[in-house]
């Protein structure tokens, strides 16, 4: 499939993200601080050097997927026996791609990507064409120099976003009594402890979750169908301010440095009163954290009514 081998910078402008630990999309100690095992966001640009084939017969320059996600601060699992999807993304999973096939899912979005991704030497490649498609940035090579520089990610325009989430079911936009609120923050601890994992798939078939599959199982005991991304979950019900927080409500945290514009949720979490929120990140799974002290005070992004 390869016929050159060179060696590949992989720059980018993106801010780093705040990387997944090994066990999980990232580790916070109950009380909001980061574990000192937790990667902060960064500010610079991240550069390195790998020994990888670039070109084809055809002159299509091809890129390893988890070197380009890496660069990015993306973190990358593949699905058990080789053959399944590639998730990437921090808490959520934001893309799937998968070898063999030019379908692949880019922010809760099916896409068609120019060319299909391949694997060679246990790994996964792609053209810089479907990177950029996939990642919707601009993803350049310079054949001088072997530069590979791939652009922030671009979010969605505000059309897109607004019509992005479609439910057929209503929502029902006001205050829970302070019995369901109750009900509902019971039943959200009956889960603690539960491990997380990225990308989880349903409860019932898994017994993990990842931060907005807890939200979405949760909510749906109580008729919400959330969306299954954060991020989309972040398009319905109405917004409210920190002085408006009530128990059962959704609070979204920014991830910085994810996109040219900290403005997409990474994160998400139900709050449960008394400045406390109930989510799932990291060890040990699903856990209370305070919100206004400590990490995530600085980096909550909305908050949002959706019962």
């Amino acid at each position: 499939m390869f016929e050159n081998r060179k060696k590949i910078v992989f720059l980018t402008s993106a801010l780093s993200a705040a990387v997944l630990a090994a066990s999980a999309c990232g580790s916070v100690r109950n009380d909001g601080q980061l574990r000192t095992n937790a990667v902060k966001p960064s500010v610079h640009s991240r550069s390195y050097i790998e020994n990888l084939p670039v070109t084809d017969p055809s002159g299509k320059t091809w890129v390893a997927l988890e070197a380009a996600a890496n660069s990015l601060g993306y973190r990358i699992e593949e699905e058990p026996g080789g053959g399944g999807y590639a998730k990437i993304g921090y808490s959520d999973v934001m893309y799937r791609v998968r070898p063999g096939s030019a379908s692949a899912f880019s922010l809760g979005k099916g896409c068609t990507l120019p060319d299909a991704p391949k694997r060679q030497n246990d790994k996964i490649y792609m053209t810089t064409d479907a990177l950029s498609k996939l990642f919707n940035t601009k993803v350049s090579w310079n054949p001088g120099s072997g530069e590979i520089s791939i652009a922030p990610p671009k979010e969605q325009s505000t059309e897109e976003k607004h019509t992005a989430v479609k439910s057929d079911k209503p929502f029902r936009i006001q205050s829970l009594s302070s019995s369901q609120a109750n009900e509902l923050i019971s039943y959200a601890k009956k889960f603690l402890g539960v491990p997380y994992e990225f990308g989880a798939a349903p409860y019932e078939e898994s017994k993990t979750f990842d931060c907005s599959s807890f939200t979405r199982h949760v909510f749906k005991k109580f008729g919400v169908d959330l969306p299954r991304l954060a991020r989309d979950q972040d398009n319905v019900g109405t917004s409210v301010s920190r002085q408006q927080l009530e128990p059962g409500d959704l609070i979204f945290f920014t991830v910085p440095g994810r996109f040219e514009k900290d403005t997409i949720p990474g994160h998400v979490g139900i709050y449960i009163g008394n400045g406390e929120f109930i989510h799932t990140w990291g060890d040990p799974g699903v856990q209370i954290s305070k919100l206004d002290s400590g990490y995530w005070s600085n980096v909550i992004l909305h908050m949002r009514r959706v019962l």
